[in-house]
């Protein structure tokens, strides 16, 4: 089946929906030049907890902006870190003392002065709550007066310095874990003047921020599903929106698309243990499958897969191939030594380790077991379900039935150890290696859910921890290979953010940040600017 035909189909049904709901908003309300609406996936979605950083509130894979509150570092366009409330920082031999120097002029929006208290409370409030940044790592922080942290680790992590890029700072002095997040104070360079559960939440810029002041004095980013906002932008009702692919080559009048290539990577795990009925990790989860569990059929998917046809068909175009899981932009990224789409290749790699179509029903069998196993998707993400369908399809020309099954996370937790599930990675920081193939935290959560059990793969990690950054990622680069030798994912391709923009908004494109897992389309807010002062949209 066409996949470009199946996303139209997915698309129809959603977006038929997405219109309708959008539609029983209300009436319009008039908003100035200075104001900005918004529809976007990375804070598009309702937090659960509210604008809160201790439960993950601005934190995808590398640190988003979190707009209300500061960090201690940020990144620039080159993804360089540059200062935020930090002036200074040193780093111990060892790798295991972080020394910060922070701002002494910095007031939270409650008026009282942000000092090194705060920024230790936070961390190890995050590290104890453990919904956002890793910080396993961290054994605690610790003010030394007020404008110096010291934070001490439990081992050697030289990747810890992307973790002052993760945590947005709260006040320690009235932070309730329970009313915090309703009514945020921070000291970025918005704050919270109004949270409508269900529709939007509205932002004001904060006088006292300490940084460069943005453009627009208010933003409201409406609670649609990307279907929905393309219904919004079709009604010229939102200034920006980020869309599925599948409307990438659309075209709709006072709007132009930006988008913005990533290293957001969709990937298909495949359990390389075979299933003896085993229990791993705190929610003792049956792991293993029987068909993935053979070298061979991982190798025969990775080798005639058809990636360039997955990234034409599933994305739209709107992507790159990946081989192996690494984005080029990043410094660990490799190139892969085999070619795809070979499908007589993986026929024959079938065939040498005993699979063999003894039935003539077109799948093959070994020892009674039929090359048949499920790839689960969340339902919600039109591509991971367009992913899994053309692999699905595929897979077929090799002998391999794939059974695509969608449902949400709570659907996917229960089996995510036994079948493939389409994965989404991308982080700036090397450490997503030890999360995606360590032994040691295999089964944990979401890490190393293919349960890969190389300890080579974990030594060079170990190592990659005690040298500086910049050496490290040489030796990342090395744990990553080898954990692709043992083929634990078939991966497809880095994704591209795709946008519909106001021609009247100027997102300043030639300082975008990095865009990891779950994009950060507010990176660069202090840039953005309306072009036509006297344009103005109407929010629904």
């Amino acid at each position: 089946m066409d996949t470009k035909i199946i996303i139209g189909a997915v698309i129809a049904v959603i977006a038929i929906i997405g219109i309708g709901a959008f539609a029983l908003g209300g009436g319009q309300t008039e908003h100035a030049p200075n104001e900005l609406v918004a529809c976007v996936a990375a804070h598009g979605e309702e937090p659960e907890f509210g604008f809160d950083p201790m439960h993950g509130w601005g934190y995808h894979d590398s640190g988003t902006e979190p707009l209300i509150q500061s960090t201690l570092l940020k990144r620039d366009a080159n993804n360089t870190f540059v200062n935020d409330l930090a002036t200074n920082y040193t780093i111990s031999d060892d790798f295991k003392e972080y020394t910060v120097e922070i701002r002494d002029d910095v007031k939270f929006t409650d008026g009282n002065k942000l000092k090194a208290g705060d920024v230790a409370f936070s961390y190890n409030k995050a590290k104890e709550l453990g919904e956002g940044a890793d910080l396993s790592s961290m054994l605690e922080a610790k003010a030394d007066g007020d404008t110096k942290v010291v934070f001490t680790l439990n081992k050697s992590d030289s990747t810890f310095i992307n973790k002052l890029t993760d945590v947005g700072i709260v006040p320690e002095a009235n932070y309730n874990a329970d009313s915090y997040g309703k009514n945020p104070i921070g000291s970025g360079p918005y704050k919270l003047a109004q949270w409508d559960k269900g529709q939007q939440f509205i932002l004001e810029k904060n006088p006292d921020y300490y940084g460069k002041e943005p453009y627009f004095d208010k933003i409201t980013n409406l609670f649609l599903d990307s279907d929905a906002a393309f219904a919004a932008v079709k009604n010229g009702d939102v200034d920006i929106a980020e869309v599925p692919v599948a409307y990438a080559n659309e075209s709709v009048k006072g709007y132009h698309l930006e988008y913005f290539d990533s290293i957001d990577v969709r990937g298909i795990s495949l359990p390389t243990q075979n299933n003896t009925g085993k229990i791993i990790g705190d929610d003792n989860l049956t792991y293993g499958n029987n068909v993935t569990g053979d070298p061979a059929i991982r190798e025969a998917l990775n080798v005639g897969i058809n990636r360039s046809e997955l990234v034409k068909g599933s994305l739209n175009g709107f992507g790159n191939v990946s081989y192996n899981g690494v984005a080029s932009q990043l410094p660990w990224a490799f190139e892969s030594t085999f070619t795809d789409g070979n499908v007589d290749q993986a026929k024959q790699i079938l065939a040498n380790a005993g699979w063999n179509d003894t039935n003539g029903d077109g799948i093959v069998e070994k020892d009674g077991q039929k090359a048949s196993f499920s790839i689960y998707y969340n339902s919600k993400a039109t591509e991971r379900q367009t992913i899994a369908v053309a692999v699905a399809e595929q897979a077929k020309e090799i002998g391999i039935e794939i059974n695509p099954v969608g449902g949400s996370w709570d659907d996917i937790d229960p089996v995510k150890f036994q079948e493939g599930v389409v994965w989404g990675f991308g982080s700036a920081d090397p450490y997503e290696i030890e999360h995606q193939y360590d032994s040691r935290v295999a089964g944990e959560g979401y890490d190393n859910p293919e349960i890969l059990n190389d300890t080579s793969v974990d030594t060079l990690i170990d190592q990659a921890m005690t040298q500086d950054l910049d050496t490290s990622y040489s030796t990342w680069s090395q744990a990553a290979q080898k954990a692709n030798s043992n083929y634990p994912f078939l991966w497809i391709g880095t994704m591209d953010y795709t946008y519909f923009v106001s021609d009247s908004l100027d997102i300043s494109n030639s300082t975008h940040l990095i865009y990891p897992h779950g994009g950060d389309i507010w990176g660069n807010i202090y840039d953005w600017k309306r072009i036509d002062s006297n344009s103005t949209n109407s929010t629904k």
